[in-house]
């Protein structure tokens, strides 16, 4: 199949212009071709162990699999991040709220946390960006706790991982300099307007939370920041951009102070800090 043919077999589920990018990843993460290559047919040219290889991969993409599982690994802040079904993809806007953290990090061997690591993304990147930091990372989930430790080693990492349920983060009087969450927070009623690759492929719980208590991990996490936090130590989320001032106003009432807003790359507000006083 020529490149042409490969990604008119995706228009069913993305626009032309979507198709052609996930199938150039493709060709150049499989057999390092360059987008010369792709444009001049070299898929005509493939062995046929290779040939059998991308039709294998073409029809998990044509099911609505993402790239980023089929191919076992996620771009983050310049690396390669291990990604596998079950665990969330890793996304360009969360890129966003590290720099944050890090532009912001003064003290010396600072002590983090990141509740609800999936990937390992962010605590990977904060361990490996912040000057001696000791960095915690929590994910109920076993299988993203398996995956933050084989991406830690992978990018040589120093960091802790831990099983735990952050809705039920409890003790730790001030013991943390950051604290950190991108927890699961699309309404159940937004699940319509997902594309098919994330609804059927990425883990649900990862992703949702029911309309009538849209903000449960953040009441849970903002409670536990109150008095884990050191005094001015900061706590960071990612939020679903419709529910930026409703969870501003719940960390204010649960005594933190300074809540500052931020918008992500596409000028939509996704990410607050706030201080423990």
């Amino acid at each position: 199949m020529t490149y042409q043919q490969l990604w008119h077999s995706l228009t069913p589920l993305y626009d032309a212009r979507e198709a052609r990018a996930i199938v150039s990843t493709l060709l150049e993460e499989l057999f390092g071709m360059t987008t010369a290559d792709i444009i001049c047919h070299d898929t005509d040219h493939l062995d046929s162990q290779q040939y059998e290889t991308l039709m294998a991969m073409m029809r998990r993409l044509g099911d609505a699999e993402p790239v980023q599982y089929v191919l076992g690994q996620a771009p983050f802040m310049h690396r390669m991040m291990h990604v596998e079904p079950g665990v969330l993809i890793p996304r360009p806007e969360t890129e966003v709220l590290c720099q944050w953290i890090i532009d912001d990090a003064h003290s010396a061997m600072p002590q983090v946390v990141d509740i609800g690591c999936g990937s390992g993304c962010i605590a990977i990147t904060l361990a490996l960006e912040l000057d001696h930091a000791h960095v915690t990372a929590i994910d109920y989930s076993e299988k993203a706790i398996a995956v933050t430790r084989q991406n830690a080693c992978r990018h040589h990492a120093s960091l802790e991982v831990k099983q735990h349920d952050a809705l039920a983060m409890t003790g730790d009087d001030c013991r943390w300099d950051i604290i950190v969450s991108n927890p699961p927070y699309v309404r159940e009623s937004e699940r319509s307007d997902m594309h098919p690759n994330v609804i059927r492929h990425e883990p649900s719980e990862a992703l949702f939370v029911t309309d009538d208590d849209p903000l449960v991990f953040y009441r849970a996490i903002g409670r536990y920041a109150a008095t884990a936090l050191r005094h001015g130590g900061s706590l960071y989320f990612e939020c679903n951009t419709a529910l930026v001032d409703d969870t501003s106003q719940l960390l204010r009432l649960l005594g933190l102070e300074n809540v500052e807003k931020r918008s992500d790359q596409f000028g939509r507000p996704r990410f607050i800090k706030a201080i423990r006083p």
